[in-house]
């Protein structure tokens, strides 16, 4: 079972995610660790990525879930996946991932990342993250509201992975 916390920056997805992992006793991996330097340049100077810095970060990121998969045991991945064919990318052929969203306002989040002085994002982006945004289809939906321990809580209830 491969986790896949998503949602704009500011969201709770690393947090949230670390904390699903020691509950599971997995692995974890940030999707910002598969960014290449240029692509956080480019947004600690404000500037959206395209499609184009996207595509190698993805593919990178696919590599660790099709790895990681072969561990045969749950691991948790938070990456941003704003739009269904960066979702498609991450997703194997045979399924095996479960999409959680972190589903936020824009003043929520924009409060978060106001306060948040430990990462290269520039909230400046957060505006051109929710015009990308595509909500998932299939995801689990949680509303960020809630506490760290209460979201994982609600995905073990929900989605329990088959073995840990």
């Amino acid at each position: 079972m491969i986790y896949i916390l998503m949602g704009v920056s500011g969201s709770g997805k690393s947090t949230v995610g670390q904390l699903l992992a020691d509950r599971l006793h997995c692995g974890f991996h940030d999707a910002d660790d598969f960014h290449p330097a240029a692509n956080k340049e480019k947004m600690h100077a404000g500037i959206p990525l395209t499609d184009d810095d996207r595509w190698p970060w993805l593919a990178a990121m696919r590599a660790a879930i099709d790895a990681a998969r072969t561990e045969k045991r749950p691991h948790v991945f938070t990456c941003s996946a704003l739009r269904q064919v960066y979702r498609d990318r991450l997703t194997p052929p045979d399924g095996g991932v479960t999409f959680v969203y972190m589903k936020g306002d824009a003043e929520t989040i924009g409060g978060r990342l106001s306060v948040r002085t430990d990462h290269f994002f520039n909230p400046a982006l957060l505006q051109s993250q929710f015009a990308t945004l595509e909500e998932p289809r299939d995801a689990l939906v949680l509303d960020i509201r809630r506490s760290p321990e209460e979201l994982v809580q609600d995905i073990l209830d929900r989605h329990p992975p088959a073995s840990c």
